[in-house]
Order: structure tokens, then sequence, then C-alpha cells
């Protein structure tokens, strides 16, 4: 099945639930999104989100959603694909299921030299989206060797909110071609007329959507990847 495919049938499919993800702060559910050529697909509704002190009420499903749509202008398929729209419990985010070995998680993955790239890689992309939440368990390796990332509802904040367990790549340069990616991000975010600036418009504040800007520019000017700043608390808990 093509990406457009996969992208078709979760935004029309028909939406059966097979039951809820126990272990998610908030109301995570399984589902089987289409008929003959269903999909597994994980089901987040806005209804289930419990409240945060420094996060808006009823937003974490969009910033899932925003995430993805930032993956895909970058091209760097990081996301998983992922849409905004009505299911059992009403509104909320659904992104197609990785299947994945859950024991191979980022602190055995970057014990391997083989995913070096592709986790650096990652490392820039949440420095980008300010992810506040990169547990180990969050990165994902499907059976033909390519990470993903999930769980990106505490994202896009205004405010520096970086917590990730990927602090192994400080100092390593950022290719030339991510720094192109970044800018031509920075560029598209500065042009009212731009689908990705319309689509996160209507995903995310006005503030994060120019903060989200401002961090592409900055990055695609980077040399490098940082080094870890300890004074900042930058681990999530729990890491995996």
């Amino acid at each position: 099945m093509t990406a457009t495919e996969v992208t078709s049938l979760l935004a029309d499919g028909e939406i059966k639930v097979h039951g809820r993800i126990v272990n998610a702060s908030n109301h995570t559910t399984l589902v089987q999104v289409g008929g003959g050529d269903a999909v597994l697909a994980v089901y987040k509704p806005r209804a289930g989100e419990r409240p945060l002190w420094d996060f808006p009420l009823g937003t974490l499903h969009r910033r899932e959603v925003a995430a993805f749509v930032v993956s895909a202008f970058l091209g760097w398929d990081i996301v998983p694909p992922t849409l905004l729209r009505e299911g059992p419990l009403g509104l909320g985010s659904v992104q197609l299921f990785i299947d994945h070995d859950p024991q191979r998680h980022y602190f055995v993955l970057v014990e391997e030299a083989a995913h070096d790239e592709q986790l650096a890689r990652m490392a820039v992309f949440d420095l980008l989206i300010n992810n506040a939440d990169r547990k180990a368990s969050h990165v994902l390796l499907d059976a033909g060797a390519h990470i993903w990332g999930c769980d990106h509802g505490l994202t896009f904040h205004p405010q520096a909110k970086l917590r990730t367990v990927i602090w192994e790549f400080g100092g390593v340069p950022l290719h030339e071609q991510w720094s192109a990616d970044l800018g031509r991000l920075a560029a598209a975010l500065e042009d009212r007329h731009s689908a990705v600036r319309g689509d996160l418009a209507s995903l995310l504040s006005g503030a994060e959507v120019a903060m989200l800007a401002r961090r592409a520019a900055l990055l695609g000017a980077a040399d490098a990847l940082p080094d870890i700043d300890e004074d900042l608390r930058p681990y999530p808990w729990p890491p995996l």
C-alpha cells in the first residue's frame, strides 16, 4: 500500500476499536481502520487528554498531527502518517501503527552504529519541534530498518521545553541536506500563502508557528548538534 493510499484509508476508513493502550498517560486506543485493506492505527481523542499546567487543554492531538505535517514537509519520514478526524470518542489524531519490537528501543538502537544517522536526524527533529517528551520507547524500528518516532503531543511550545533521551550526538555536524530542508521550512513558514504554514496555523497557535519558524532558521544555520546542558533538566521522566 502506497503512502497516499494509507493516508486516504486513515482519513476515510471505518474505525473499529481493538482496545485501550493502558500504559499511555492519556486515553490512547489501538484501532483498525478500513475493511479489506485495513491497517492498525493509534487513535488519541481530544476528550481523553489529561489537563497539563504548561500546555493548553485539548491541544495534544493537534500537536501529534502538526509533527507529521512538519516531518512530511521536510521529507524526513520520522512521524508515521497522522491525521485529524472524528472517531468513536470524538475528534482526535489517528496515526498509522508501526509494527516493531518494543524491546528494541532507543537505548538498544543507539549502541548499533548502523542507526546513527537516523537517530541524529531525529535529534534535530526534536530540537525543531521542541519535543518535551522523547522517551526511549518513542523510537520505533520497523522491519525495513527505518526508525520512526511516535508520541508527539508535547511539542511546539513557544518556550524552551526540550526533554529527550537522545543526547549521544552532541557535536555531530548537520548534513547539508538537513540544513537545506530546515531553511526551506523556515522560508515556507514566513510565506503567508504557503500550504504548510496554512496547515500548521490550523493546528497550532500563531506564537507556536512563529517560534517554529525561528527554530528552523537557527537550526538550518547551525554547524552541529548541541551538547547536553544538565542545568536545563533535559531528560523526560520516565526515560523509557
